[in-house]
């Protein structure tokens, strides 16, 4: 069974994203320092492998995917089928990359990237979508990239949600602290 995985870098201070988030600048100011690690080798490439293979399908904000469908250049991994949370919706769009991007409700992009992932993770992209996904019980877990980096303002992650998290597996450390958790919902942890 596929579980519904927030796969997020933040900076120390508590960001996703940079101040002054825009077309040219989808990240932000600075906010693609966040990033670097993903470039490094040893634990970093490591994790980056383990969490790249197990996707089978991705849930993404309507912000985040406008703005990173240009620098993406199709869905985020290539052939991933791709559900966009909106309430504006419009026909299937494939990606330049074979991916396809389908776009619902909560809800139903949820039901549906888990059946298109089968055993693999649905993760999810965008802070405000994993707010909403978190408030409404359908978040399993967070894996969770800790940069290096003050930004001092910008996206927050979850912004202001609540819940809590149970440390699952053995911190990593590299160029970010990689640190993964459940979500415990209702009183009892997920997954």
């Amino acid at each position: 069974m596929s579980k519904v995985v927030l796969d997020v870098s933040m900076s120390l201070d508590g960001f996703t994203a940079g101040p002054n988030v825009r077309a040219e600048e989808p990240m932000g100011d600075g906010g693609e320092r966040l990033h670097e690690w993903m470039g490094g080798a040893g634990p970093d490439a490591d994790v980056r492998r383990e969490v790249d293979s197990a996707v089978g399908a991705t849930v993404i904000g309507r912000r985040t995917f406008d703005l990173g469908l240009r620098p993406w250049g199709g869905t985020p991994w290539p052939g991933v089928p791709s559900f966009v949370v909106t309430h504006r919706t419009r026909d299937d769009l494939l990606g330049d990359n074979g991916g396809t991007f389908a776009f619902e409700g909560l809800e139903a992009a949820v039901r549906r990237a888990k059946a298109a992932a089968g055993n693999k993770d649905v993760l999810v992209l965008g802070a405000d979508v994993a707010g909403q996904l978190l408030a409404a019980g359908l978040l399993d877990e967070v894996y969770l990239h800790l940069a290096p980096v003050l930004l001092g303002q910008g996206t927050a992650l979850f912004g202001g949600g609540r819940g809590e998290l149970i440390p699952a597996g053995e911190p990593v450390a590299g160029a970010a602290a990689h640190l993964r958790y459940r979500v415990r919902s209702g009183g009892t942890p997920q997954g």
